[in-house]
């Protein structure tokens, strides 16, 4: 069992975010490791670990500051990393970041047949949840989607996913592209071996060139979506402040009613 995981680097939520020409400025001294993509890490090893054979590939696509997603991930347990950087990639939008990942798998499988490829429900700085879809269909492979559990076996992977008013069992053939949520697992922590052997390994780094993709087909010029303004969110205004004598629940039942939000 080969099973290949998409880690991406992620600016840092909490800090203050900015754009530069339409994409978001991203430095590295914020960057991090995509939190989903921890349980698809996850998810991935304790497939290996229930086989008791098998090797996790980390994948990531990104600047030169994206490694370091590659080599949490190897902390965590995987096998391998690999890291697609290329200044053409700039500004892809899903689809083509789909384009560059799929040729990665395709690559990748060149050396050992890739079983499946596991991502993380979302990327939390664009949380549009289309990656695993596109990827599947630029694959041609199946996709189970939104995963809550995740079994392998008998070459089908099977997940459950929970929606509002059902609940799913649902099974497709291997090789396939599964996104897992945050429900999945609890990943682990990595030990101090791990850490060390992920700060020395060496991860290779491929080009469009190495993949076979053209130039054209990813980058902001073949993206389907623009960014035509961005602009820093105004400070708060007319806030009102409570001080708390014992009643300041009562104070903000009356603020809501007033405003006619209760």
């Amino acid at each position: 069992m080969r099973i290949l995981v998409t880690v991406k680097h992620t600016p840092d939520l909490q800090s203050q975010r900015s754009f530069t020409d339409g994409t978001v400025t991203r430095t590295a001294d914020d960057g991090t490791m995509n939190e989903l993509d921890e349980n698809a890490v996850e998810a991935a090893l304790q497939i290996v670990e229930a086989a008791g054979e098998g090797e996790v590939v980390a994948l990531t696509v990104g600047g030169p500051d994206a490694v370091a997603a590659v080599r949490k991930a190897l902390q965590l347990g995987a096998h391998k990393g690999v890291h697609v950087s290329d200044e053409a990639i700039a500004g892809s939008d899903v689809f083509g970041t789909a384009t560059v990942i799929a040729a990665a798998v395709r690559k990748v499988a060149e050396e050992q047949q890739v079983d499946l490829v596991i991502t993380g429900m979302a990327a939390l700085d664009g949380l549009t949840s289309m990656l695993p879809t596109a990827l599947a269909a630029e694959l041609d492979w199946s996709q189970l989607t939104l995963a809550s559990a995740l079994t392998v076996g008998d070459g089908e992977a099977t997940i459950e996913r929970h929606l509002p008013d059902a609940h799913e069992t649902v099974s497709a053939p291997l090789p396939a592209v599964v996104s897992v949520t945050d429900e999945a697992n609890k990943p682990r922590y990595p030990n101090f071996k791990l850490i060390m052997a992920a700060r020395k390994a060496e991860i290779p780094v491929w080009t469009l060139a190495d993949l076979g993709v053209d130039a054209s087909a990813v980058g902001a010029s073949a993206s389907r979506t623009t960014v035509v303004d961005a602009s820093e969110r105004p400070p708060r205004e007319n806030r009102v402040t409570v001080t708390d004598t014992g009643d300041a629940g009562t104070q903000l039942a009356d603020f809501l009613i007033e405003k006619g939000l209760a």
